[in-house]
């Protein structure tokens, strides 16, 4: 059989993409090479509980915001969504001292000038930026040629208020000489709008959309990996899988890492050609190292919050690697048993490949003692960080599951397990910004590596995408 749209990868970006051709009386199939779809937004179990990997909170939900109508569209809008304390959605805290940012821009600004009364002004500013960006009337180009440090350290002249701003931004890679401020805007601002936890796992967000594709009539194989895009006449014939399977196709459509993508590519003309060199050469953000705790029953009430931890103003410093540990990010999961308790925490901080390069030739689960003990250890460290905003959480731990950039390499075909796909760089804004048209004109990119990241940035990206393809 021929479709007349064959995606690669069935993350979020794979699986809006699939949902709206589908819905559209295209015949869809997409091609997943793991066991089980979602990519970054799939969650595994152990132990009877299901723990996430790439989905925590989202921003911009509400009526008039910028997911609100996709996820409408897409079915995704009538789960159960729980908002964040509008005082303090997000709570940082450095050092000794802890700042709320409260949902609203105006809200946000005078909650922060309470803080810092001699910024008001130039908080007033910053959130007018912000607004701008999520309501897509600023300066693209501009901002995207801006690099956000400069900005936030121009607008600001207290130091400790270009940290804590920056504080809830483990969300996105922090380079110093190279984020542009369109990436940091956009990576702040609909969070600032309203801020939002699903009560359940993200299978629940990844079944629901899978439910709905083949509802409208699509298709999802698993264990499909594919290696290779036959060409003819310049076009892209089919999928081949590693299984002997071919897929046939009018457009291809990929979710994967535009590197691995163009490497799927074997004709001559493509391997020679400028527009493989280029994103072949395009650097990669950094990966992240995650503690999945289950909590003992009843010992810590639910918090409606994230708490960002940082052990001192020292925000925009690259992580250090080995086991030294200044910064964490808490995010507790809704409980869904009835009591005000939490049973299951993720701390999360940012990890650079260096730290695993030793076992970059190794497999999941078959990399060795000491690997289990750098785990152990950094998960100890986490914790203890942890402990500043949350007194005796070591205590309060059953178990402990841990993931590295090595397990995000392997379960989502990510280079070096780049958290955040192809990093953005104000110096080169436009060798960075990747357009969801290839040089073959039937293949297609869709993906956190285009334009942003996160759950809106993919969404808008596969939306972009699907305005790409004449059909």
């Amino acid at each position: 059989m021929k479709y007349d749209v064959v995606i690669i990868g069935s993350g979020l970006g794979g699986l809006i993409c699939a949902h709206e051709w589908a819905r559209r009386g295209r015949s869809v199939l997409v091609l997943e090479r793991q066991r089980q779809p979602g990519g970054c937004l799939q969650s595994y179990r152990r132990g009877g509980l299901e723990f996430d990997t790439g989905l925590h909170y989202v921003g911009g939900l509400a009526e008039g915001q910028p997911l609100h109508e996709a996820f409408k569209r897409l079915g995704l809008l009538g789960l159960e969504w729980q908002r964040l304390d509008a005082d303090g959605f997000d709570r940082i805290t450095i050092g000794e001292q802890t700042f709320c940012m409260a949902e609203g821009y105006d809200r946000f600004a005078e909650t922060m000038a309470a803080y810092f009364p001699e910024e008001r002004e130039a908080l007033k500013d910053y959130v007018k930026m912000l607004q701008r960006v999520v309501q897509n009337e600023a300066d693209t180009v501009g901002l995207m040629g801006t690099n956000a440090y400069d900005y936030l350290c121009n607008k600001f002249r207290n130091p400790l208020l270009v940290n804590v701003l920056s504080g809830a931004a483990m969300k996105l890679e922090l380079r110093r000489e190279s984020l542009p401020l369109f990436t940091f805007a956009h990576a702040q601002s609909s969070y600032i709008q309203s801020s939002w936890r699903l009560k359940g796992s993200g299978n629940v967000l990844v079944q629901t959309l899978i439910d709905g594709i083949r509802r409208l009539g699509g298709q999802i194989v698993c264990n499909a990996d594919v290696e290779e895009l036959i060409m003819h006449d310049g076009r892209v014939l089919s999928a081949f899988c590693k299984d002997g399977e071919h897929y046939e196709g009018d457009v291809f459509i990929s979710d994967v890492h535009p590197a691995q993508t163009i490497c799927m590519v074997k004709t001559n003309d493509i391997q020679k050609s400028i527009y493989r060199k280029r994103l072949l050469s395009l650097e990669n953000t950094t990966g992240m190292f995650t503690a999945s705790l289950v909590l003992k029953p009843n010992t810590l009430p639910y918090f409606n919050h994230n708490k960002y931890v940082y052990r001192e103003a020292n925000v925009w410093e690259a992580p250090m690697g080995g086991t030294t540990i200044d910064r964490v990010m808490v995010s507790a999961r809704v409980p869904e048993d009835g009591t005000s308790y939490v049973r299951q925490i993720d701390l999360l901080t940012p990890m650079p490949w260096t730290s695993w390069q030793h076992w970059q030739d190794t497999k999941v689960g078959r990399r060795g003692e000491i690997y289990e003990l750098q785990k152990e250890r950094l998960a100890d460290a986490c914790i203890l960080l942890a402990e500043r905003v949350i007194p005796g959480l070591g205590t309060m731990v059953d178990k402990c599951f841990t993931s590295t950039p090595l397990t995000w390499r392997d379960y989502t075909l990510s280079p070096c397990g780049s958290a955040f796909g192809v990093r953005k760089d104000c110096r080169t804004p436009l060798l960075t910004m990747l357009s969801p048209k290839t040089p073959v004109p039937n293949l297609f990119l869709t993906g956190q590596s285009l334009a942003m990241h996160g759950v809106e940035g993919v969404t808008m990206a596969a939306l972009e995408t699907i305005k790409s393809l004449d059909l």
